[in-house]
């Protein structure tokens, strides 16, 4: 394809992808009362009695809601999003391989919001406990929604990022850049990095560090099982078309 043809197919997908969001904004908005309260509960359970999230600013709660929405909306697109994603690079791929566009849709959407619910239900009561503990007689935890709302759609997203990983090593696999002897000779390093990720994206605590570390190390094992498996499969078809 010329460079003129991608940047048309490129064109396509993006359009297609805001008008899925923006078909989720729209039903996510009827609902982002429910929503924004699911969202601020690991919070308020752990918060002292009587305590409750604040707003400084008039329109703020309205903002809130739009945002909501938003986040929602893409969330609920995210299908949509990775199949344009999928059709996008699908001209550079072999026919038995665009095969894979259900199997990949599904994987990355399933690993992008269990993911983020890890995050919701594991880590977010564990971390949350631990800041909220901060709290004295003369220090009272008044936190605001805009800042609490930014701090957790942040993580719940780095959540859903981070348990891409197995996708994004079978891609790699498929490319010839890794394969399962470099993943397991570099597992010391991997272990390292897994750990650097979790402290980055969990609350500062230790606790939920190795609540995230531990998933993220079995999606790294796994995600050698799968490279050992693509590898083969590609010199298996190698060997065929050279036999």
């Amino acid at each position: 394809m010329p460079f003129t043809a991608h940047l048309a197919e490129l064109r396509r997908c993006l359009i297609i992808s805001f008008s899925a969001v923006g078909v989720g904004f729209a039903a996510a908005y009827a609902f982002s009362g429910e929503i924004l309260e699911w969202l601020v509960r690991p919070l308020i359970q752990v918060l002292p009695p009587g305590n409750k999230l604040v707003f400084t600013a008039l329109p703020e709660a309205f903002f809130i809601y739009l945002k909501v929405s938003l986040i929602t909306g893409i969330v609920v697109a995210s299908p949509v999003i990775f199949y344009q994603l999928w059709m996008f690079v699908a001209p550079g791929l072999y026919q038995k391989e665009k095969r894979l566009v259900l199997p990949f849709v599904f994987v990355s959407t399933a690993l992008f919001v269990g993911g983020a619910l890890f995050g919701y239900y594991v880590v977010f009561p564990v971390g949350f406990r631990f800041l909220v503990g901060f709290s004295t007689d003369n220090i009272k935890a008044l936190p605001s929604i805009q800042m609490y709302l930014t701090f957790c759609l942040k993580l719940l997203l780095g959540f859903g990022l981070v348990f891409e990983f197995p996708v994004v090593a079978f891609f790699l696999a498929k490319v010839g850049i890794i394969d399962a002897p470099m993943m397991a000779r570099n597992r010391r390093v991997a272990i390292l990095l897994i750990f650097i990720v979790a402290a980055i994206v969990t609350p500062p605590d230790i606790v939920s560090q190795i609540l995230l570390a531990i998933p993220l190390y079995l999606l790294y094992e796994a995600s050698i099982v799968l490279v050992r498996i693509t590898v083969r499969k590609r010199e298996k078809k190698a060997r065929a078309e050279q036999g």
